[in-house]
């Protein structure tokens, strides 16, 4: 029944991997919490080390299914991709260092503090009208660090960031995937490579703090809804593009809140 689960939560995965730019870290460390509870103090280090093989294999699908067109607006931007790859690995590596709830906390902590900014600041429910600017390189070492220290995915920094930024829903979300995929991949590596073993506890299936059976059921559920969302996806106007995006904020910092204060 808990890899039906998975598999269900992995679709729903994909239609936010594919429609908002966060699906990998985003959605699933939450129920990788869940998933993973008997763990205890160690399930919350599992499920950032997990997610972040999610968000390799989901960004990465999902950026070969982006229009050349959309993927053109990143050209000029190795600093920041070099950046961020940095970040995410300085950021795996504190994740190791640090205790298990500490992680989940922040999370949260952090969810609501940006869901607090894009309803409260102006720029994010609707895009200015001065053009649309990259993200400054100098952005991609924090935004690297803190995404794969709390397992939340590069979107959730990079989309509000690109909005105000003056980006499309559309144009922002798309482009969150390239930068995640360079925020995931030195992170999945530190955490494969230094995670210091299986937790106490654990049973087979595990590489380090990585499950890799929850990793392989969640993504049986997202890949085939990233690649048929990101060819056909539902055409949303930009401001309900933008308030859909506030509204899976809020219901996945009350899925893990509720996960951590149960």
């Amino acid at each position: 029944m808990s890899a039906l689960i998975l598999i269900l939560v992995g679709a729903a995965s994909g239609v936010t991997t594919a429609l908002f730019g966060f699906g990998g870290g985003f959605v699933a460390v939450p129920v990788l919490v869940w998933a993973d509870a008997a763990l205890g103090g160690d399930a919350p280090r599992v499920a950032v080390a997990t997610s972040s093989v999610l968000m390799v294999i989901a960004a990465a699908v999902a950026t070969a299914s982006t229009s050349r067109a959309v993927l053109a607006e990143l050209r000029g931007s190795a600093r920041l991709l070099i950046l961020l790859a940095l970040g995410g690995a300085a950021g795996a590596v504190a994740a190791r260092h640090v205790p298990g709830d500490v992680i989940a906390v922040g999370f949260v902590a952090y969810l609501l503090l940006t869901i607090v900014s894009v309803t409260v600041r102006r720029g994010f429910l609707q895009a200015g009208d001065d053009g649309a600017r990259p993200i400054r390189p100098g952005a991609g070492l924090p935004i690297g660090a803190v995404a794969a220290f709390l397992g939340v995915g590069g979107s959730v920094l990079t989309v509000p960031l690109m909005r105000r930024n003056g980006h499309r829903m559309a144009v922002a979300t798309a482009l969150a995937n390239p930068l995640t995929l360079a925020v995931a991949l030195p992170a999945t590596a530190i955490f494969l490579l230094l995670s210091g073993g299986r937790p106490a506890g654990a049973g087979t299936g595990f590489v380090g703090a990585v499950d890799i059976r929850a990793a392989v059921a969640l993504l049986v559920g997202s890949l085939p809804v990233i690649v048929l969302l990101r060819r056909r996806g539902p055409r949303l106007s930009d401001r309900a593009h933008a308030r859909w995006y506030v509204g899976l904020l809020v219901a996945v910092t009350a899925a893990m809140a509720a996960t951590l204060f149960r």
